[in-house]
């Protein structure tokens, strides 16, 4: 009862931070969006589709991209207040009370979670414009995709912002490592044409498993979309062995600081 309610209570608190913060609801929302826009259109004339005999513009392909990209995107956002609540003290106190520290990744987590979920799912309604047809089934999986992705980039950045005594310095690792994580996922290029090394980086990203199960679920059944990529089946358990792994970190993490006493 006490993990529930202190997760509970640590979970509401992001949303309520996040909504009266109409900056961070404008960024996260609108920077992917103009990203989608903006490369979809520009890069629409060199771009050769790797499966459909070409007929597949970029901003077709882009997509499903872009909305791996809002997740990350709201991820690093939610997770910048680890820093912020150091600095104010609460986190001190969050720690000191008598409750699991579990409960404090867990509540952080899903808070973040939820935002980077409501944030995807508003643009994941807007697939008709990229020429995606979606049914309520398979809004309804991809949705479900979002979740689990979600809370395996929140929880990566949660154990990246728990060891960080600055934003300086937490949007330095982002730069260095998050975004080429989902450059390297086939968001942004397929993996198809490139060099060995590049492939290779591109197979042991984790999160090209996700990118991967969210087009195989936006295109059900489509054989040709799924050429090229890892089957669904192993997608999906990658993925998810990757919010498992993430969260044994962040909690494993919190542990340790805590007995260190920094």
């Amino acid at each position: 009862m006490n993990l529930a309610l202190a997760s509970y209570a640590l979970w509401w608190r992001e949303q309520v931070r996040f909504f009266r913060q109409g900056s961070r609801v404008f960024g996260a929302f609108v920077q992917p969006l103009i990203f989608w826009a903006l490369f979809g259109s520009g890069l629409r004339a060199s771009f050769k589709a790797p499966v459909g005999g070409g007929q597949m513009g970029y901003l077709e392909y882009f997509f499903p991209g872009t909305v791996v990209m809002i997740l990350l995107f709201t991820a690093i956002f939610s997770t910048i207040s680890v820093i912020e609540d150091r600095k104010e003290g609460f986190l001190q106190g969050v720690l000191v009370a008598p409750v699991p520290r579990s409960a404090v990744v867990l509540g952080k987590v899903l808070g973040g979670t939820t935002l980077a979920v409501l944030q995807g799912t508003i643009l994941l309604a807007l697939a008709p414009l990229a020429g995606i047809h979606l049914t309520a089934v398979t809004f309804s999986e991809a949705v479900a995709l979002q979740m689990v992705v979600a809370f395996a980039l929140t929880a990566l950045s949660f154990c990246i912002a728990w060891r960080m005594d600055s934003t300086q310095g937490f949007h330095a690792i982002m730069t260095l490592f998050l975004m080429p994580l989902w450059l390297l996922s086939g968001s942004f290029f397929p993996a198809r044409g490139v060099p060995a090394w590049l492939g290779l980086l591109m197979k042991i990203n984790p999160l090209t498993y996700g990118v991967a199960a969210m087009r195989q679920v936006l295109y059900p059944g489509d054989l040709e979309q799924a050429r090229d990529l890892p089957p669904l089946g192993v997608s999906i358990a990658v993925t998810l062995g990757f919010a498992a792994a993430t969260f044994f970190v962040a909690s494993l993490l919190a542990r340790r600081r805590g007995k260190d006493g920094q």
